[in-house]
């Protein structure tokens, strides 16, 4: 039980003792002191002056005398400031602390059964994975380890995006532009080939949309394109004509007329040809789609090595795009959704402040959101969990509450455990990345840049000595990777981020070698000093100095830390506390001397704030995904 806890029931004891008040542990509020004041932390006395019918001053004495004189080994003093009760902790609690939560495990909690599932990554199989993907990959990984530190039982999945009109763009122009090439043949990573080939598309297809629109904005007859679409697009034509449109107006029905010459290209009508054979399941097509698929999980798997991301299951959407229908079914029978005259089927959600949603086309054929209910339920019946975490960016928001709201009306018993962590896209200092236009960051290059970065400031530190050219390509990776990591974990998911490489590798500000140098030169003190772990000494006459009880202070926070990662969602939790425990351990060791220590009892004692230090240290940054070198 963590300091905070104690205080917590200490208060609810005193409560029902001096004045017969039944207090919960919800209905108190305690904070760490501010700086300002005396004490460690502080008890809320407002909501209990009533019943007491006591002053706040009053109320907070007698709740402080009865504490120090009951728990005198925990609360060693107390003082009231208008309303609030500051404690302060007893040096030999915290010296207890010490010395026996020192644990290699110290933080992490005990399983107790519940399970959640946490769904990352989704890529699309016809590019490589890029800067996106990487802070979706952090996101899933760590809250997932970071659930399992509360004690959960997890499923790390993948859902991978590897059918559809975008994967037929890369097989098509392969086809066309390819010329037979191979990852072997050209000697490029697969997934980078088969994007190649996707951005290789998108050039043909602006280069055929281009006078496509320009016939279209001229008014005459495209070929290839019916007479409705024909119609719309010049009665478009004509409002863009008259003038009387504002800018913003304007700029949509241009955007609109764009995807409708974009339709009417050859190369476009060729291409849903494609997609038709694909889901009638020709033969030739199916053969291509599988090599060329083939080729991207290997670069893929390379990545994710590389990247330290892994799932326990993979799902397909090639395998599970038709389920949900029967859902659809069940649904029209109970009267969840309704069908049109024209035969589609939708949902009103109105109720709920959204809109009517379509669920099932005209023709019958199923549209993303019936594919994510039948997959939702899939996904339950291998993995029954109490929650279902998706990792997915901000701009599905809708998608993601419609889905909920329609299991919720389903009656799935997983409907309530569905969370969609939502997080923000990462640009770069010099804008927004474009798929279609090639010009997003590929993860493997931002990696080697990492490692790169990594070697030359480790080099112009002077931190190389005594290494091996081997150790040394393990340290850059590790500090590389720390570096991308900690830069991307450290902001809430929910903000946007631009993300700047030189900053992120930065070995004295608020990053991943910041705190992985403080790990290093604390293993370094610990070798030094020769030492081992201490339990049988007492150490609670050695005192405890300012720096040294604040460091203590805050390395028994680190249960709680966690457990507030888990409940927000957010790695960016553990992520400043690790750089606050690196700073305060600084700030520690710069002031007083371990080796040159006042006595040995002393010396003692900083070797094990320094090893919890340690442990907390690793153990904080094994939830976030990153490995931290023994000697830098």
């Amino acid at each position: 039980m963590q300091i905070a806890d104690i205080i917590r029931q200490l208060s609810i004891q005193a409560l029902k003792a001096v004045f017969d008040i039944d207090a919960t542990p919800e209905s108190l509020t305690i904070n760490e002191t501010k700086p300002e004041f005396t004490g460690d932390y502080t008890l809320v006395l407002f909501p209990f002056v009533k019943q007491a019918r006591k002053s706040p001053d009053a109320l907070g004495a007698s709740i402080g005398e009865w504490m120090q004189a009951n728990a005198p080994e925990i609360i060693s003093g107390f003082e009231t400031v208008k309303g609030f009760l500051n404690l302060s902790v007893s040096n030999q609690y915290w010296v207890i602390f010490l010395q026996q939560q020192g644990g290699e495990h110290f933080g992490m909690a005990a399983p107790h059964g519940k399970k959640v599932m946490v769904e990352y990554s989704s890529p699309n199989t016809n590019k490589p994975l890029h800067l996106g993907h990487l802070r979706n990959n952090f996101l899933g990984w760590s809250v997932a380890e970071i659930y399992k530190a509360n004690g959960y039982n997890v499923m790390k999945t993948c859902v991978v995006n590897d059918r559809g009109i975008h994967i037929c763009k890369s097989m098509l122009a392969w086809q066309k532009f390819g010329n037979g090439a191979t990852p072997a043949t050209t000697q490029t990573k697969g997934d980078h080939l088969v994007g190649d080939y996707y951005v290789k598309f998108e050039n043909e297809l602006r280069s055929q949309s281009e006078p496509v629109l320009h016939e279209l904005l001229e008014g005459r007859d495209v070929a290839g394109m019916d007479e409705a679409a024909l119609q719309k697009a010049k009665l478009l034509v004509a409002k863009l004509s008259d003038g009387q449109l504002p800018d913003d107006k304007q700029s949509e029905i241009r955007d609109e007329l764009k995807d409708m010459a974009r339709n009417a290209t050859p190369i476009m009508h060729e291409v849903r040809d494609m997609l038709r054979k694909w889901e009638q399941g020709d033969p030739e097509t199916m053969a291509l789609w599988k090599m060329m698929n083939g080729w991207v999980y290997d670069g893929f798997d390379v990545t994710y090595k590389r990247i330290g991301s892994n799932f326990d299951k993979i799902y397909y959407e090639s395998e599970t795009y038709l389920e949900g229908k029967q859902y659809v079914d069940e649904g029209l029978n109970r009267g969840v959704f309704f069908r049109k005259e024209d035969g589609s089927v939708w949902i009103d959600l109105s109720g709920e402040g959204l809109d009517e949603k379509l669920v099932l086309r005209k023709d019958g054929t199923s549209v993303y959101i019936t594919q994510d209910i039948g997959l939702a339920k899939h996904k339950y019946a291998d993995f029954p969990m109490e929650q279902s975490v998706y990792v997915i960016g901000d701009e599905q928001n809708y998608h993601m509450n419609v889905l909920k709201h329609i299991c919720k009306k389903l009656d799935m018993p997983f409907a309530d455990g569905i969370h969609h962590l939502s997080y923000g896209m990462v640009d770069l200092p010099t804008g927004r990345m474009k798929s279609r236009e090639g010009t997003v960051v590929d993860a493997d290059d931002l990696c080697d840049e990492m490692e790169k970065v990594a070697a030359d400031k480790t080099a112009e530190l002077g931190k190389v000595e005594g290494f091996t050219e081997a150790e040394l390509k393990v340290l850059y990776h590790t500090l590389g990777m720390g570096a991308l990591k900690f830069y991307l974990l450290r902001v809430d998911p929910k903000k946007r981020m631009v993300f700047n490489p030189e900053e992120s590798i930065d070995f004295h500000g608020f990053t991943g070698p910041f705190v992985q140098y403080t790990y290093a030169r604390i293993q370094s003190v610990l070798k030094k000093a020769g030492y081992t772990k201490e339990t049988d000494k007492d150490l609670t006459e050695a005192g405890l100095l300012p720096l040294e009880r604040e460091q203590i202070k805050l390395l028994e926070q680190f249960p709680g830390m966690v457990k507030q990662a888990c409940t927000e969602m957010s790695p960016s939790v553990i992520a400043h506390y690790a750089f606050q425990v690196a700073k305060a351990f600084n700030s520690f060791y710069a002031e007083h001397s371990i080796a040159k220590a006042e006595s040995e009892e002393k010396r003692t004692l900083r070797l094990e704030i320094s090893y919890l230090t340690g442990v907390v240290i690793r153990n904080a940054m094994k939830l976030l995904g990153i490995a931290v070198p023994e000697r830098m």
